[in-house]
């Protein structure tokens, strides 16, 4: 009789001494031995694509096995179904795992919520037909023998369609206890959306909550939880009062309670120091537009204001104090050179001349064109589009309150030509203006 341990051996290629040096290898369960050339970490991220042995729920995943599992426990009423996956979030929540736990609760909620919209549309209710509901035919022949009677479509793939279920009136207390899940599992998925920071999400689901039950108290705790923590302190409040009505001594609700109110004295003194933030811009507004009418100064806004940083028309050194002096951010333009020069804040009282004192010589200017201010003349745009010669030793107040000269856009152009090109300089502006 052959030695059976040698024929396997054989079988696999191995000689008895081979056999016997190789280390023996624990025996994989069944099914598992196609995976014999992973590694740990490759085996145990496949066996946790298993429903059995998975700790972890990739809702974006496609999980053929777990689709399967699923389909199974949809074959059970509405109400079974969801509360296997409020079962199954719990357990997720337990382990701090909160965004499997917020999708199982979602997949509880939408079945139910299913329920809740067919109710509302008067629909009736559907449920699979099993053999106690079947109506059987009193004339149908009972003779025939067990072999003849034997489903020989039992291992043909099954199809589902309207023939398989039957209208059932809604039980009432079934119906009630499907609001009272759903509104447990609305609050339990708002814990987790709580734990995830997803905060407008928390204060939705608490609301729906409510509108099931008014009186649940972690739906008022968890929506004032969520309100606090992105600020909305008076709607906080609202809510943990609200709880507090119903119960006066729900100790996670005053603590709660403290809470807000210390962030209730932050957000008013926050409030307060912005109060007065605007009302001194109010009134920085205010003294600056009395002043332009006095001056009798024209501005005019184009909603194309370039971007100037800070830079801007208001009265200096202090905004707030009527007897300080109008500036105006100037830009002084080179336009036979295409250069250009910004003085941030051009006095009322002070006249080109000074300005220039520190702009010449221009850096680029080698021909010398601009020597200093009695090598040029100056310019400003007039209201209907002409041009106006501005003193280079006359104050800019003098400039702008004849209302000939406007500030547009919260800034003045004054236009520096060379005496030798003034001429040209006119012509080509009256030529422009000519094509427009």
């Amino acid at each position: 009789m052959p030695d059976v341990d040698k024929v396997a051996q054989q079988a696999e290629g191995l000689s008895l001494d081979e056999k016997e040096a190789k280390p023996m290898m624990p025996e994989l369960p069944p099914g598992r031995t196609l995976n014999a050339g992973l590694t740990l970490e490759e085996t145990l991220a496949d066996l946790n694509r298993h429903p059995l042995f998975m700790t972890e729920l990739d809702p974006n995943e496609d999980n053929e096995a777990l689709a399967a599992l699923q389909a199974i426990a949809y074959e059970g009423t509405p109400l079974e179904n969801a509360q296997n996956f409020k079962e199954q979030g719990n357990e997720s929540f337990r382990e701090k795992r909160w965004s499997d736990a917020k999708e199982f609760y979602g997949k509880g909620i939408a079945i139910l919520a299913a329920e809740e919209q067919r109710r509302a549309k008067g629909l009736p209710k559907k449920v699979r037909k099993t053999e106690d509901k079947v109506n059987l035919n009193p004339n149908a022949d009972m003779s025939s023998k067990p072999e003849d009677l034997v489903d020989d479509d039992k291992d043909k793939p099954k199809t589902t369609n309207d023939d398989d279920f039957i209208e059932e009136p809604d039980d009432p207390a079934e119906v009630q206890r499907e609001k009272s899940l759903l509104e447990t599992l609305h609050v339990n998925r708002a814990a987790c959306h709580l734990e995830l920071r997803n905060f407008r999400s928390c204060t939705l689901d608490c609301a729906a909550a409510l509108r099931l039950n008014p009186r649940n108290i972690k739906a008022f705790y968890r929506s004032a939880k969520a309100l606090l923590a992105v600020e909305r302190v008076r709607e906080a409040e609202d809510a943990c009062t609200r709880g507090l009505a119903l119960d006066p001594n729900n100790k996670p609700l005053l603590a709660l309670q403290a809470d807000i109110a210390k962030a209730t004295a932050v957000v008013t003194a926050r409030q307060k120091v912005e109060d007065e933030r605007a009302s001194r811009e109010r009134r920085k507004e205010a003294l600056l537009k009395a002043a332009l009418a006095a001056r009798n100064i024209r501005t005019r806004s184009t909603g194309r204001a370039p971007d100037m940083e800070d830079a801007r028309v208001k009265l200096s050194p202090d905004e707030l104090d009527p007897a300080s002096a109008l500036v105006v951010p100037t830009l002084l333009l080179y336009p036979c050179h295409a250069e250009s020069d910004f003085i941030k804040a051009f006095s009322e009282r002070e006249c080109l001349e000074q300005h220039f004192g520190y702009v010449f010589p221009l850096p680029w200017d080698r021909a010398g064109e601009y020597s200093g201010s009695a090598a040029v003349e100056c310019f400003a745009e007039t209201v209907s589009g002409g041009l106006v010669k501005v003193g280079k030793k006359v104050p800019l107040l003098k400039v702008l309150s004849g209302g000939n000269v406007e500030i547009v856009d919260d800034l003045l152009k004054i236009f520096v030509v060379p005496k030798g090109r003034v001429d040209g300089f006119i012509k080509g502006w009256k030529e422009n203006k000519g094509k427009k």
